[in-house]
């Protein structure tokens, strides 16, 4: 009889590639975003979704605040159309993040969840800022 994990048969390996591509194509995570910010060729606007009280007190170093309510079309309208967002909010307990990237990608614009959010960033070990720093 087969264990718990084998009982069901894994993908062909075709089906897999597209499944995990597919994933990736809608989500990055904290280690990368941390390397991209870390090499400076930052090439993605990273939106924390939280309210202005949480960002002030603690978010990820390069974020911009706007909560996911605010990302109107003339609010996004200040970036050029084919920036890539990548959004967060507090951690997997919390769907503002899921929020934004809904918000966003009905505006027509290309967008990826930073899985884990703060709680991934803390995970991590990587240090947060303090302060305010808000979209236009």
């Amino acid at each position: 009889m087969p264990s718990p994990v084998a009982e069901i048969p894994a993908a062909a390996a075709e089906i897999a590639a597209a499944h995990f591509g597919a994933k990736l194509a809608f989500e990055t995570d904290c280690s990368d975003v941390h390397a991209v910010f870390a090499s400076g060729k930052v090439d993605f606007v990273l939106l924390d979704a939280r309210s202005p009280t949480l960002f002030a007190q603690s978010h990820v170093p390069g974020a911009i605040n706007l909560p996911h309510g605010k990302m109107t079309a003339h609010r996004m309208s200040f970036w050029p159309s084919d920036t890539l967002f990548v959004v967060y909010c507090a951690g997997p307990h919390c769907n503002g993040a899921d929020k934004a990237a809904l918000r966003l990608s009905r505006l027509g614009l290309s967008v990826k969840l930073m899985i884990g959010g703060m709680t991934g960033w803390a995970d991590e070990g990587f240090i947060f800022e303090q302060g305010v720093s808000t979209a236009a």
